[in-house]
């Protein structure tokens, strides 16, 4: 069963998303060497990612930018990137 986020991403992706299309993902994962890893992880060689540290330097914000073939590789990338232990999605 899906969680309630995904629920609701799948509905809007159904609507809004034309695949094959690139979709733009942002993260927040603590600065952290493992967190940062497993979140650059998530993406192929092929996606565009950005990363940014916040003011403090407690965070990193990661946007990326990656050609997605349907709506189910991007649910894919989203259930891998909630095991990201401290990991926000935007």
């Amino acid at each position: 069963m899906e969680d309630d986020r995904l629920v609701k991403l799948r509905e809007l992706l159904t609507e809004n998303f034309r695949p094959p299309e690139i979709y733009m993902f942002k993260f927040i994962v603590p600065n952290n060497n493992q967190a940062h890893a497993m979140a650059m992880a998530l993406f192929d060689e092929s996606a565009q990612v950005e990363s940014r540290v916040s003011g403090k330097g407690s965070y990193i914000s990661l946007t990326a930018r990656e050609m997605m073939v349907s709506v189910d590789s991007i649910l894919e990338k989203y259930r891998a990137a909630y095991a990201i232990d401290g990991l926000i999605a935007l």
